[in-house]
């Protein structure tokens, strides 16, 4: 059963969600059949499934290998390590309290290092920074350690400086959120999700969503939609959200989405992969 802008989303984030969910417990391979099948399942046809796992492989995420003669693809360390990572920022990463203070990057990148500037800019909005002046970006103190990691990982260290801070004036800090970040945007994103996942959940309530095939096709789109949102939201302390903030109630739908579907979506991979 298609959800709402099911053809939205890429089959190469879709494979990248299959793969996160239930190729790592196995080893991280998976055949190249029973990857066409479970694909097949979210209406993406096998020449996309194989244009994006080309795709994935010339990313590093994904390798061509066979066992005992049969055909797959094997997640790299690197994949591995970024789906990893996805799982602490999509499943366990806590939102900000007060207490936390923020964290500020003051940057410097020379003009003849463009793509590093890009890079950099890059990697701080997906580790939730704000921006509070050309060169000064914020971020709830909680990414700490997670923004430490990520600058040393990818060299950008060097044009860095780091710094945690309390916000002393002027003015309230909550009138100063909407000015470093997008949150018109954000609880745009939000609502959309809101829009296009709620059907799901209300037909698996009434017990007639479907198979366990359906259980596996919805959750795995309602898992490709939602993971880029923890992305996109800094986790900033829910006291200094903006009034009638539908992050809350997003999250509470993904997770009422996963209590409902991870199981039998699990059974049905796993008839697939046995099969």
């Amino acid at each position: 059963m298609s959800s709402p802008k099911a053809s939205a989303l890429q089959p190469r984030a879709l494979i990248v969600t299959t793969y996160g969910l239930y190729a790592r417990a196995i080893g991280g391979w998976m055949p190249v059949g029973s990857l066409i099948e479970l694909m097949g399942s979210l209406e993406v046809e096998s020449s996309a499934v194989r244009t994006a796992v080309s795709r994935l492989k010339q990313r590093g995420i994904l390798d061509a290998s066979r066992r005992d003669g049969v055909a797959g693809y094997q997640l790299t360390p690197r994949g591995r390590a970024i789906l990893d990572a996805g799982d602490r920022r999509i499943f366990e990463r806590p939102r900000a309290s007060r207490d936390d203070g923020w964290l500020v990057v003051v940057f410097s990148v020379p003009e003849s290092e463009r793509a590093r500037r890009h890079q950099l800019r890059t990697r701080l909005s997906w580790l939730g920074f704000g921006t509070v002046s050309a060169g000064v970006w914020i971020a709830p103190g909680h990414v700490d350690d997670e923004a430490r990691d990520v600058l040393a990982e990818y060299d950008l260290a060097p044009y860095v400086d780091l710094f945690h801070a309390d916000y002393y004036a002027y003015g309230d800090v909550r009138e100063q959120i909407p000015r470093w970040w997008d949150m018109t945007a954000l609880a745009a994103m939000y609502d959309e999700f809101l829009a296009q996942h709620s059907p799901i959940l209300r037909r698996w309530n009434r017990r007639d969503g479907g198979d366990p095939g359906s259980a596996y096709a919805d959750y795995v789109r309602t898992l490709t939609a939602w993971r880029r949102l923890p992305y996109r939201d800094p986790g900033i302390a829910a006291d200094l959200l903006p009034r009638g903030w539908n992050g809350a109630k997003a999250e509470d739908l993904f997770r009422s989405i996963q209590k409902l579907l991870a199981e039998p979506a699990q059974q049905y991979v796993e008839s697939v992969l046995g099969g």
